[in-house]
């Protein structure tokens, strides 16, 4: 299917007010609230301007279970310092435990793994495993305020591990365990666990990993865990099944915001920052965002694509909150193919699919055809381009909501997305999200619409986070989003968004493309250089030069197999580029290489190369335990001391 940017692929149906929970929700706004809103666009607009009221109204719409009644929904609306509900107590793990519609006896937690059997837990199951968890980790001396390791996979130990330290008012933290030791230890030295969780190995499609040398380096590079439990996923044994106890499963009443988790910036340059969530900003925000954004309710089997590393692992964890059932999967996403992952569409009875748009890209790029039948899929991670809008279309589902989302771990969910009452559009983001204010700023600290800005937030949302830890006087929350902007949240991407309230995110803000004072966005160069079958992967970056205003552009290639960059595949590449975007695209060089640098969690790394080949060396410029592939950043340090030296060989 060829289509172009705005393009509709699907529209809401007509009697999408009486069927989704959207419609339902904006139907009790009008008999509880006496509000009537035309359409999403005046919602939205209640929805950031009337804070109090609207989030108030997501209090009471989702029956959130509560032990102390808040004194009041928003004491301030400054930035940073608002806070959220004052007063009140309440704990996450008790309202996603709750999982309102799924019946004891109904599956509420089916896991698939390539290292082992599938498993399916009911509701009542679930409830079971986390008060024998949570019994467990109490006999331990685990309560409010301690901390929580976990070095496992997405599995259903590692979820009911966190909510069983949730409901003790205790802090959990995730690594997936294809994090090396030096990159875990840099997260958690940070925040002193006193429980460590972890497996020995896992399987990556057929084949074994075996952890124990990196389980024994954290160990012992952590002197306050006091207990370690063993999961024996890859070779059995180990004592996961001493956690247990006769304890009665309750919940410690905690402050809506006291800390529920902590997620962790991808540390590609120093320590990686200790980003603190708390349990009722985290349960208000991704209750409102699955069930109005992604309709997802009971009946429903919410699985998205991720690793314990991301944060889509606590967004998916969530789904039971709003009567969602959730299927975890843990091993090689495209082994034996990439057809893999969506026959569990079929297998684990799935209406919802997420996952990430390099794989929705990858799949397109490999010919996938899967056919499902499904309520919607859901894209994050990057941006996805309209050819990738297309391939869902065309290959998955013509009657599906596709919703391309976009966030951060700050805040651990979306604030720009799509919703059952808006169309998709090809290559668009559909709107932003209710109760998440995000304007495009110029320089100047302007708003500004149809033209290319910093994504900022303007308002306050109850998930940004409670703060840094180890930061008390809030110095480093402060200068991570508040210094460019003072008083307004500056996310770090470029944004346009469109009279019509769409959205297209361009690239991150620090890897700017500017070619004669015209900045230019790194997602519209993976479109086009990656959608030719000669390139598998690439990179661009933006270097400054002395008295040349349009700089140098310079463009990584990683070839398909059995291609080579040479002279004939640079001038498709500078042809495809001129004619689907400008001349002012053009790279001035094009080089080859094996790899392009990743983090954990996928994303590319345009600033650390940029440092690189500024000078900066391998060492300072990159945390390589942050990296999927850290040798592939030698290329470009060879590179950086040819150019140095004059010469232009190929990284």
């Amino acid at each position: 299917m060829t289509v172009t940017t705005g393009t509709i692929l699907w529209e809401p149906q007509a009697d999408a007010r009486q069927t989704t929970r959207i419609g339902d929700y904006l139907a009790w706004l009008e008999r509880e609230r006496g509000l009537t809103f035309p359409d999403y666009a005046a919602l939205w607009e209640w929805s950031v301007t009337d804070l109090s009221a609207f989030w108030d109204s997501i209090w009471n719409y989702f029956e959130v279970v509560s032990h102390d009644s808040p004194t009041a929904v928003l004491d301030g609306v400054e930035l940073p310092g608002a806070r959220w509900f004052p007063g009140a107590t309440l704990n996450y793990a008790e309202n996603v435990l709750r999982m309102p519609g799924i019946g004891d006896d109904e599956p509420a937690v089916l896991a698939y793994s390539q290292s082992r059997e599938p498993i399916t837990w009911t509701a009542r199951q679930v409830r079971e495993q986390v008060r024998r968890v949570r019994a467990g980790l109490k006999a331990r001396g685990v309560g409010r305020g301690d901390r929580v390791a976990a070095y496992a996979p997405n599995i259903p130990e590692t979820y009911v591990l966190m909510l069983a330290t949730a409901s003790l008012g205790a802090i959990f933290s995730s690594c997936a365990p294809e994090f090396g030791s030096r990159s875990v230890i840099d997260r958690w030295s940070q925040i002193e666990p006193k429980v460590l969780v972890a497996v020995d190995g896992y399987r990556y499609g057929d084949k074994p990993v075996d952890r124990s040398a990196e389980v024994l380096a954290i160990r012992e590079a952590l002197p306050t865990v006091a207990h370690f439990i063993s999961i024996g996923y890859l070779n059995g044994g180990g004592d996961w099944d001493s956690l247990d106890g006769d304890d009665e499963l309750a919940f410690e009443p905690v402050p809506f915001d006291h800390p529920l988790y902590v997620l962790y910036s991808s540390g590609t340059t120093g320590l990686p920052k200790p980003i603190v969530h708390g349990h009722g900003g985290i349960l208000l925000e991704h209750l409102k965002i699955l069930a109005l954004h992604h309709d997802l309710g009971p009946s429903d089997r919410f699985f998205w694509f991720t690793t314990t590393g991301w944060m889509m692992w606590n967004y998916l964890a969530s789904g039971p909150a709003v009567g969602a059932a959730i299927v975890l999967f843990d091993g090689n996403p495209g082994w034996p193919d990439l057809a893999a992952l969506w026959e569990l569409v079929d297998t684990a009875g799935i209406t919802y699919f997420g996952t990430s748009a390099p794989f929705l890209m990858a799949c397109r790029k490999a010919g996938v055809t899967p056919r499902k039948k499904l309520k919607g899929v859901g894209s994050t991670g990057a941006p996805l381009p309209p050819e990738g809008f297309g391939w869902v279309y065309e290959a998955v589902d013509r009657d599906l909501q596709l919703l391309s989302l976009s966030g951060g771990t700050d805040v651990c969910t979306g604030f720009v997305g799509g919703a059952p009452l808006l169309p998709v559009r090809a290559g668009v983001i559909s709107g932003r999200c209710l109760g998440a204010r995000v304007e495009a700023y110029d320089p100047e600290g302007k708003p500004v619409i149809g033209e290319l800005g910093e994504l900022v937030i303007t308002a306050p949302m109850p998930s940004m986070p409670v703060g840094f830890w180890n930061d008390p006087e809030g110095s480093r929350y402060r200068e991570a989003y508040f210094d460019v902007f003072p008083g307004v949240w500056r996310h770090g991407d470029w944004i346009t968004i469109g009279t019509d309230g769409t959205c297209v995110i361009t690239g991150r803000s620090d890897a700017t493309l500017n070619r004669g004072g015209v900045r230019l966005g790194t997602s519209e160069f993976y479109s086009v250089v990656e959608g030719l079958p000669e390139v598998a992967d690439c990179l661009v970056v933006h270097l400054d030069k002395a008295g040349d205003p349009n700089g140098e552009l310079l463009l990584f290639v990683v070839p398909a197999e059995g291609v080579e960059v040479d002279d004939a595949l640079r001038a498709r590449i500078a042809r495809e580029l001129r004619g689907s975007l400008s001349p002012r695209h053009v790279p001035d060089a094009i080089y080859g290489v094996r790899a392009v640098p990743r983090t954990l969690s996928a994303k590319k790394l345009e600033v650390p190369v940029k440092r690189i080949l500024t000078g900066t060396p391998v060492e300072s410029a990159a945390a390589k335990g942050a990296l999927a592939n850290p040798e592939s950043l030698n290329a470009f340090a060879e590179l950086a001391r040819d150019r140095a030296a004059g010469g232009a060989a190929e990284a």
